[in-house]
């Protein structure tokens, strides 16, 4: 059985569940692991059984065997890495968001179209149980024509900090960092609609909340409580060309009484929530029914939908086959990221 050669370039938290994933595959072979910390790297590769490991990405790309990486770098390093990649003829498949701005996104696909190679953006909830058979029913035409989202990804104490609140290396806060997994979810189910004007605001008044005991959150590597240049929470509405709109919250720090994410979807036949599980909500002989799918995982399965996203990408590159999340999504979900931002600092609606 051929297998294909992976290497995977970043070895933090999010590339665990890569690797994992990875090494798993029956079809992929963790060849190599790249890290600016050599010793990271060294025990990453040793914990895979990955057969080299490198400090420096360029020196990854020109290894021949390697047929594909998997970036999960600093957000403000995707372009670059993804661009060395794709022109050193791998294929590609970059953590999400795409990259920290629209320029760059399109420096991205432009680099796409001329290598020929494939990229997969990765915006994993796409990939849950729950999403993709919420997606069966929308396709099947069951809830009809979806003209409103509104979803939230909020936690009342939740920096990272580290390069999560380096706006420099992140792009930004909790917009960028779990207010794109719910935006992209939103926007895909609604059937990718193209962006006709944005409203947005984010908010700067609490920073990270680092006097608060007693209660523990995940904190990257390098945090230190001093350092936070990143908003606190953001909110927007979205209007697209078809008439349809999303509302969209996030926070990484909020006086709220628990953590919540909440997604919820309107057509004109059905609606649907998806999280905190999967609901559809439907009509039938004049009649409301609440319709609770009977499915293994009702919301979202953080391991299950990495390994379903590492084995679509696979499959992707073995038989040449568009990836369900594309470049061209990762650039389009960046302009809304990058409208949000702009429509708060200038404190106007931002149109397309």
């Amino acid at each position: 059985m051929r297998k294909l050669k992976i290497g995977v370039i970043g070895a933090g938290s999010i590339a665990e569940m890569h690797l994992g994933s990875f090494s798993m595959h029956e079809c992929a072979e963790l060849y190599a692991v790249c890290d600016l910390n050599e010793e990271r790297a060294k025990t990453t590769a040793e914990k895979y059984n990955a057969e080299k490991y490198y400090t420096d990405y360029t020196k990854l790309l020109e290894d021949r065997e390697i047929q594909a990486v998997s970036i999960c770098t600093w957000n403000n390093t995707h372009a670059e890495i993804a661009i060395a990649a794709l022109n050193a003829g791998k294929h590609v498949l970059v953590e999400k968001p795409l990259t920290t701005s629209v320029e760059k996104a399109l420096e991205i696909e432009d680099a796409v179209k001329k290598s020929g190679k494939i990229l997969q953006v990765g915006f994993v909830r796409r990939f849950a149980s729950n999403t993709q058979i919420l997606k069966t029913f929308i396709d099947a035409g069951e809830l009809g024509e979806i003209y409103y989202a509104k979803a939230s990804s909020i936690r009342r104490l939740g920096n990272p900090g580290g390069w999560f609140s380096d706006k420099e290396r992140s792009g930004g806060g909790p917009l960028i960092d779990i207010g794109v997994h719910v935006i992209d979810l939103c926007w895909y189910l609604m059937g990718r609609p193209k962006v006709k004007s944005i409203s947005g605001n984010t908010y700067h008044l609490l920073g990270n909340r680092s006097n608060v005991k007693n209660l523990s959150f995940y904190k990257a590597a390098d945090y230190d409580a001093k350092k936070n240049n990143v908003e606190d929470m953001a909110n927007a509405l979205i209007r697209f060309e078809n008439g349809a709109t999303l509302i969209v919250d996030a926070s990484f720090t909020l006086h709220a009484k628990k953590d919540e994410t909440t997604i919820k979807i309107y057509g004109d036949k059905g609606g649907a929530e998806i999280e905190p599980s999967l609901e559809i909500i439907s009509e039938k002989n004049n009649t409301i029914l609440n319709i609770t799918p009977q499915i293994n995982h009702a919301t979202f399965n953080f391991t299950e939908a990495f390994h379903s996203e590492i084995d679509h990408f696979v499959e992707c590159v073995l038989e040449n086959k568009e990836p369900i999340s594309p470049v061209q999504d990762g650039v389009e979900i960046m302009k809304i990221l990058s409208g949000i931002y702009e429509s708060s600092e200038k404190g106007i609606e931002v149109t397309f």
